[in-house]
């Protein structure tokens, strides 16, 4: 588990549960999720450990207060750092303003089939738009859940979408509460395009892939190969050096990966294996070889949970995707 992931579970822990409530009302869907994991797992915490966060909290939150002087101008740095210029842009005059966001925050609470539910009869254009807002776990999801053409007509306009432009945006303010105004205001945010269409087909799964990328093909056969380009499957972790292949073992539950492994390819097996000390790959070997025969969608799904942990370890900088080296085996 992340350390900074750690410190804050225990935070939350050590604080109760009215102000942990009160805390987590102001957290994103995915960081309640995470935070809510991370607690669950605690069992138990000494209480130097405890002292420890709180010292160190109590600190860096005297350090932070110290460094901002004007609010504001914190409030674009932050969000210019973190999200770019442009998708800076969309949000810094509605928050200094005090700018209701409530409608875009509500669809990522949402689970997949409601929000199906409530964008299916819109305009594919403006159901891209929306898409695009989600994480692509969700975004996956929600695809899923429409028929194939409509899937197939919204996810190419993901594809070729190189911007909202602000006539968009306002038309996105009526499906979702308004929560995207300003009008002739709003800057064109870089959403979409080639690289968010790829993170979305890879969560589909493999039938509805295939479906969509031909689709896309028989539209645009130089934009489905730009497509499958950006694309990372499990089979490319054999792409990955031997130091990210360690760095992600750590984090791969070792029932999860003996169901991945099932039905991969012979040559990532013994990839895998070959970055285990020699225990660990001994005891994994024995568990392929013994483990009964398993549904190819019950493998599919244990892979996809360890390109997850790929992608948020390459996101993380932990790793770098698409490495290749035989340096520094474990022996």
């Amino acid at each position: 588990m992340n350390e900074g992931l750690q410190d804050a579970a225990v935070l939350l822990m050590s604080l109760g549960e009215t102000e942990a409530a009160e805390v987590f009302k102001h957290l994103a869907p995915k960081e309640v999720q995470k935070l809510g994991e991370a607690i669950a797992r605690t069992k138990s915490i000494t209480r130097d450990r405890v002292d420890e966060v709180i010292d160190r909290f109590t600190t860096d939150a005297a350090d932070q207060s110290l460094i901002v002087t004007d609010s504001g101008d914190y409030v674009r740095s932050v969000l210019k750092l973190a999200l770019g210029e442009d998708k800076a842009a969309l949000l810094i005059d509605r928050i200094l303003q005090g700018g209701d966001v409530s409608g875009i925050e509500s669809l990522k609470w949402m689970d997949p089939v409601s929000v199906a539910e409530l964008v299916r009869n819109e305009h594919p254009q403006i159901l891209a738009a929306i898409l695009v807002h989600l994480d692509y776990d969700q975004a996956a999801a929600v695809l899923k859940l429409l028929g194939d053409r409509q899937r197939n007509e919204v996810m190419l306009r993901i594809a070729t979408m190189e911007g909202i432009q602000p006539t968009a945006l306002k038309d996105l303010n009526e499906v979702l509460f308004k929560v995207l105004s300003g009008g002739d205001k709003v800057r064109k945010a870089s959403l979409g395009g080639v690289k968010t269409a790829a993170e979305m087909i890879n969560l589909l799964g493999t039938t509805l892939e295939g479906a969509v990328l031909e689709s896309i093909r028989s539209f645009d056969a130089e934009l489905a190969q730009k497509i499958m380009d950006k694309m990372f499957v499990f089979d490319d972790i054999i792409k990955l050096d031997n130091k990210a292949i360690q760095v992600v073992l750590k984090e791969v539950p070792a029932d999860s990966l003996i169901v991945a492994l099932k039905a991969a390819q012979p040559a990532l097996v013994e990839r895998f294996l070959l970055n285990m000390s020699s225990r660990a790959s001994e005891s994994m070997r024995e568990d392929l070889e013994s483990s009964p025969p398993m549904r190819l969608s019950e493998v599919e799904v244990q892979q996809k949970e360890i390109v997850k942990i790929v992608r948020r370890l390459a996101d993380e900088g932990e790793i770098s995707i698409g490495g290749g080296g035989e340096e520094d085996v474990m022996v």
